[in-house]
Protein backbone atom coordinates (compact mmCIF):
# COMPACT_ATOMS: atom_id res chain seq x y z
CA UNK A 1 0.00 0.00 0.00
CA UNK A 2 1.31 3.44 -0.83
CA UNK A 3 0.07 7.27 -0.22
CA UNK A 4 0.44 9.61 -2.46
CA UNK A 5 -0.21 13.89 -2.01
CA UNK A 6 -0.79 15.68 -4.67
CA UNK A 7 -0.71 19.47 -5.88
CA UNK A 8 -3.69 21.52 -7.24
CA UNK A 9 -5.31 20.17 -10.11
CA UNK A 10 -6.95 23.29 -11.03
CA UNK A 11 -8.72 21.59 -13.63
CA UNK A 12 -6.27 19.57 -15.45
CA UNK A 13 -7.72 16.52 -15.71
CA UNK A 14 -5.66 14.80 -18.59
CA UNK A 15 -2.00 15.49 -16.44
CA UNK A 16 -4.14 13.83 -13.52
CA UNK A 17 -5.10 10.51 -14.97
CA UNK A 18 -1.45 10.18 -16.65
CA UNK A 19 0.05 11.13 -13.24
CA UNK A 20 -2.33 8.33 -11.61
CA UNK A 21 -1.11 5.81 -14.30
CA UNK A 22 2.31 6.55 -13.58
CA UNK A 23 1.95 5.74 -10.48
CA UNK A 24 0.04 2.49 -10.70
CA UNK A 25 -2.68 3.69 -8.59
CA UNK A 26 -4.82 1.33 -7.45
CA UNK A 27 -7.86 3.14 -5.16
CA UNK A 28 -8.21 -0.62 -3.95
CA UNK A 29 -4.87 -0.73 -2.23
CA UNK A 30 -3.16 2.28 -2.46
CA UNK A 31 -4.61 6.42 -0.75
CA UNK A 32 -4.76 9.86 -2.43
CA UNK A 33 -4.55 12.69 -0.40
CA UNK A 34 -5.72 15.98 -3.06
CA UNK A 35 -4.40 18.93 -1.35
CA UNK A 36 -7.81 21.16 -2.31
CA UNK A 37 -8.00 23.74 -5.57
CA UNK A 38 -9.78 20.94 -8.09
CA UNK A 39 -11.18 23.06 -9.76
CA UNK A 40 -10.92 26.42 -11.62
CA UNK A 41 -8.23 28.04 -14.03
CA UNK A 42 -7.86 24.77 -16.11
CA UNK A 43 -10.23 22.79 -18.71
CA UNK A 44 -11.72 20.56 -16.76
CA UNK A 45 -13.28 20.92 -13.50
CA UNK A 46 -15.88 18.62 -13.86
CA UNK A 47 -13.93 16.16 -15.11
CA UNK A 48 -11.49 16.09 -11.84
CA UNK A 49 -14.59 16.51 -9.56
CA UNK A 50 -16.17 13.47 -11.24
CA UNK A 51 -12.37 11.16 -11.05
CA UNK A 52 -12.19 12.21 -7.58
CA UNK A 53 -15.40 10.97 -6.22
CA UNK A 54 -15.32 8.19 -8.42
CA UNK A 55 -12.32 7.08 -6.22
CA UNK A 56 -14.29 7.09 -3.66
CA UNK A 57 -12.71 5.78 -0.29
CA UNK A 58 -8.82 6.45 -1.48
CA UNK A 59 -9.27 9.91 -1.71
CA UNK A 60 -8.91 12.05 1.48
CA UNK A 61 -9.08 15.69 0.05
CA UNK A 62 -9.26 19.19 1.91
CA UNK A 63 -11.01 22.04 0.59
CA UNK A 64 -8.87 25.19 -1.37
CA UNK A 65 -9.97 28.69 -1.63
CA UNK A 66 -11.09 27.62 -5.51
CA UNK A 67 -12.80 25.02 -4.06
CA UNK A 68 -14.85 27.10 -1.91
CA UNK A 69 -14.67 30.18 -4.85
CA UNK A 70 -17.15 27.35 -6.99
CA UNK A 71 -19.04 26.45 -3.45
CA UNK A 72 -20.13 30.00 -2.75
CA UNK A 73 -21.21 30.20 -6.57
CA UNK A 74 -22.81 27.66 -6.84
CA UNK A 75 -24.76 28.18 -3.22
CA UNK A 76 -23.82 31.12 -1.23
CA UNK A 77 -25.13 33.64 -4.06
CA UNK A 78 -21.82 34.14 -5.48
CA UNK A 79 -21.13 35.19 -8.84
CA UNK A 80 -18.35 33.90 -11.59
CA UNK A 81 -14.73 36.21 -12.28
CA UNK A 82 -14.40 36.38 -15.83
CA UNK A 83 -11.26 33.82 -15.73
CA UNK A 84 -13.02 30.88 -14.13
CA UNK A 85 -13.93 27.90 -15.76
CA UNK A 86 -16.57 26.52 -13.37
CA UNK A 87 -19.29 26.93 -16.06
CA UNK A 88 -19.21 23.40 -16.90
CA UNK A 89 -20.05 22.23 -13.50
CA UNK A 90 -22.44 24.29 -12.61
CA UNK A 91 -24.47 23.31 -15.78
CA UNK A 92 -23.79 19.69 -15.15
CA UNK A 93 -26.75 16.97 -14.73
CA UNK A 94 -25.09 16.14 -11.68
CA UNK A 95 -23.88 19.12 -10.68
CA UNK A 96 -25.61 18.73 -6.78
CA UNK A 97 -23.87 15.19 -6.11
CA UNK A 98 -20.41 16.67 -6.89
CA UNK A 99 -21.12 19.63 -5.19
CA UNK A 100 -22.40 17.97 -1.63
CA UNK A 101 -19.36 15.55 -2.32
CA UNK A 102 -17.22 18.73 -2.43
CA UNK A 103 -18.65 20.39 0.06
CA UNK A 104 -18.29 17.24 2.74
CA UNK A 105 -14.90 17.73 2.52
CA UNK A 106 -12.78 18.76 5.42
CA UNK A 107 -9.77 21.67 5.72
CA UNK A 108 -7.26 19.49 7.16
CA UNK A 109 -6.43 15.94 6.85
CA UNK A 110 -3.88 14.00 9.71
CA UNK A 111 -2.55 10.86 10.00
CA UNK A 112 -0.16 10.66 12.54
CA UNK A 113 2.58 13.53 12.29
CA UNK A 114 1.81 14.29 9.08
CA UNK A 115 -1.54 17.16 8.02
CA UNK A 116 -1.91 18.12 5.27
CA UNK A 117 -3.99 21.41 4.96
CA UNK A 118 -4.25 24.03 1.64
CA UNK A 119 -2.37 26.60 2.22
CA UNK A 120 -0.16 25.74 5.73
CA UNK A 121 -0.57 26.00 8.89
CA UNK A 122 0.07 29.03 11.65
CA UNK A 123 3.05 28.04 13.89
CA UNK A 124 0.93 28.87 17.01
CA UNK A 125 -1.83 26.39 15.91
CA UNK A 126 -0.80 22.85 17.32
CA UNK A 127 -2.30 19.57 15.06
CA UNK A 128 -5.20 18.96 17.52
CA UNK A 129 -6.31 22.40 17.39
CA UNK A 130 -6.26 22.64 13.61
CA UNK A 131 -8.43 19.35 13.42
CA UNK A 132 -11.13 20.96 15.80
CA UNK A 133 -11.18 23.77 14.46
CA UNK A 134 -11.53 22.47 10.72
CA UNK A 135 -14.18 19.98 12.06
CA UNK A 136 -15.72 23.51 13.16
CA UNK A 137 -16.63 24.62 9.72
CA UNK A 138 -17.27 21.31 8.29
CA UNK A 139 -20.27 21.18 10.65
CA UNK A 140 -21.07 24.64 9.54
CA UNK A 141 -21.01 23.43 6.13
CA UNK A 142 -23.48 20.38 6.41
CA UNK A 143 -25.70 22.57 9.03
CA UNK A 144 -28.96 23.87 7.97
CA UNK A 145 -27.11 27.65 8.03
CA UNK A 146 -24.47 26.44 5.17
CA UNK A 147 -25.74 29.31 2.80
CA UNK A 148 -25.54 32.12 5.06
CA UNK A 149 -21.86 30.50 6.00
CA UNK A 150 -21.01 30.58 2.18
CA UNK A 151 -22.65 34.04 1.47
CA UNK A 152 -20.67 35.95 4.47
CA UNK A 153 -17.58 34.00 3.54
CA UNK A 154 -15.58 36.24 2.00
CA UNK A 155 -13.46 39.14 3.31
CA UNK A 156 -10.09 39.48 4.70
CA UNK A 157 -11.07 40.70 8.50
CA UNK A 158 -10.47 39.58 11.18
CA UNK A 159 -6.35 38.92 9.58
CA UNK A 160 -5.13 37.61 12.94
CA UNK A 161 -5.75 34.28 15.02
CA UNK A 162 -7.81 35.39 18.86
CA UNK A 163 -9.23 32.52 20.62
CA UNK A 164 -11.86 34.29 21.68
CA UNK A 165 -13.08 34.84 18.39
CA UNK A 166 -16.54 33.68 17.24
CA UNK A 167 -19.00 33.54 15.23
CA UNK A 168 -18.93 34.05 11.64
CA UNK A 169 -15.70 35.88 12.55
CA UNK A 170 -14.19 32.74 13.61
CA UNK A 171 -15.31 30.89 10.67
CA UNK A 172 -14.01 32.97 8.39
CA UNK A 173 -10.49 33.44 10.00
CA UNK A 174 -10.19 29.42 10.17
CA UNK A 175 -11.16 29.17 6.35
CA UNK A 176 -8.59 32.31 5.17
CA UNK A 177 -5.86 30.65 7.66
CA UNK A 178 -6.28 26.94 6.26
CA UNK A 179 -7.25 27.96 2.57
CA UNK A 180 -5.43 31.69 1.31
CA UNK A 181 -2.66 32.05 3.78
CA UNK A 182 0.67 32.70 2.44
CA UNK A 183 2.48 35.67 4.18
CA UNK A 184 1.58 36.10 7.76
CA UNK A 185 3.99 38.52 10.47
CA UNK A 186 5.78 37.14 14.19
CA UNK A 187 2.12 37.29 15.72
CA UNK A 188 0.57 35.34 12.87
CA UNK A 189 -1.17 38.58 11.26
CA UNK A 190 -2.00 37.39 7.73
CA UNK A 191 -1.39 39.16 4.61
CA UNK A 192 -3.46 38.87 1.85
CA UNK A 193 -1.93 41.12 -1.10
CA UNK A 194 1.31 39.28 -1.74
CA UNK A 195 1.30 35.93 -4.13
CA UNK A 196 4.77 35.98 -5.95
CA UNK A 197 7.73 34.55 -4.68
CA UNK A 198 9.55 34.38 -1.16
CA UNK A 199 10.79 37.83 -1.29
CA UNK A 200 7.61 39.27 -2.45
CA UNK A 201 5.61 39.95 1.00
CA UNK A 202 5.55 42.77 2.19
CA UNK A 203 7.30 44.55 5.23
CA UNK A 204 7.57 42.65 8.59
CA UNK A 205 5.98 39.26 6.61
CA UNK A 206 7.71 36.24 5.26
CA UNK A 207 6.46 33.00 4.15
CA UNK A 208 4.25 31.16 7.20
CA UNK A 209 7.11 28.28 7.07
CA UNK A 210 9.42 29.96 7.88
CA UNK A 211 8.47 31.00 11.24
CA UNK A 212 9.19 28.00 14.13
CA UNK A 213 6.77 25.78 15.68
CA UNK A 214 7.00 24.23 19.25
CA UNK A 215 6.45 20.77 18.13
CA UNK A 216 7.19 18.78 14.40
CA UNK A 217 4.78 17.81 12.28
CA UNK A 218 5.18 17.01 8.53
CA UNK A 219 3.04 19.74 7.18
CA UNK A 220 1.72 19.56 3.20
CA UNK A 221 0.22 22.41 1.11
CA UNK A 222 -0.18 23.81 -2.39
CA UNK A 223 -2.00 27.19 -2.52
CA UNK A 224 1.58 28.72 -4.15
CA UNK A 225 2.15 27.84 -7.68
CA UNK A 226 5.09 30.43 -7.45
CA UNK A 227 6.96 28.87 -4.80
CA UNK A 228 7.44 25.98 -7.72
CA UNK A 229 7.65 22.94 -4.64
CA UNK A 230 10.68 24.78 -3.23
CA UNK A 231 10.57 26.03 0.71
CA UNK A 232 13.48 28.17 0.94
CA UNK A 233 14.83 28.44 4.65
CA UNK A 234 11.64 26.29 5.86
CA UNK A 235 11.81 25.74 9.72
CA UNK A 236 9.26 23.45 10.19
CA UNK A 237 9.16 20.04 7.88
CA UNK A 238 6.96 21.05 4.90
CA UNK A 239 6.57 19.71 1.29
CA UNK A 240 4.63 22.26 -1.43
CA UNK A 241 3.28 20.39 -3.77
CA UNK A 242 1.24 22.96 -5.87
CA UNK A 243 3.89 23.21 -8.99
CA UNK A 244 1.86 25.24 -11.41
CA UNK A 245 0.01 22.64 -13.28
CA UNK A 246 -2.31 24.80 -14.68
CA UNK A 247 0.38 27.68 -15.79
CA UNK A 248 2.35 25.88 -17.22
CA UNK A 249 4.15 23.90 -14.76
CA UNK A 250 3.78 20.72 -13.50
CA UNK A 251 1.36 18.34 -11.36
CA UNK A 252 3.31 16.56 -8.73
CA UNK A 253 3.00 13.76 -6.68
CA UNK A 254 4.52 12.85 -3.03
CA UNK A 255 5.07 9.09 -1.80
CA UNK A 256 4.63 9.85 2.02
CA UNK A 257 6.96 6.45 2.74
CA UNK A 258 9.80 7.48 0.38
CA UNK A 259 9.77 11.08 -0.18
CA UNK A 260 10.24 10.27 -3.84
CA UNK A 261 8.42 13.49 -6.03
CA UNK A 262 6.65 12.32 -9.82
CA UNK A 263 5.76 15.15 -11.83
CA UNK A 264 3.65 15.09 -15.07
CA UNK A 265 4.12 18.38 -17.39
CA UNK A 266 1.46 20.25 -17.99
CA UNK A 267 -0.62 19.91 -21.74
CA UNK A 268 -1.00 23.82 -21.97
CA UNK A 269 -0.79 26.94 -19.97
CA UNK A 270 -3.55 29.12 -18.88
CA UNK A 271 -3.67 32.97 -19.51
CA UNK A 272 -4.08 34.07 -16.37
CA UNK A 273 -2.46 34.34 -12.72
CA UNK A 274 -2.92 31.98 -10.04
Amino acid sequence: MSTYAIGDLHGCHAEFVTLLEQLSFDPGRDALWLVGDLVNRGPDSLACLREAERLGSAVHCVLGNHDFHLLVAARGGGKLKKNDSLKTVLEAPDRERLLDWLQSRPLAVRQDDWLMTHAGLLPQWGLDQVEALSQEVQATLAGEQSGDFLRQLYGNHPDRWDDALDGMDRLRCVVNVLTRMRFIDPEGRLDFTANQGPASGPPGFAPWFQFPRKDDPHLLFGHWAALEGRTLDARVRVDALDTGCAWGGSLTALDLATGERTRVPSRASAEVAP
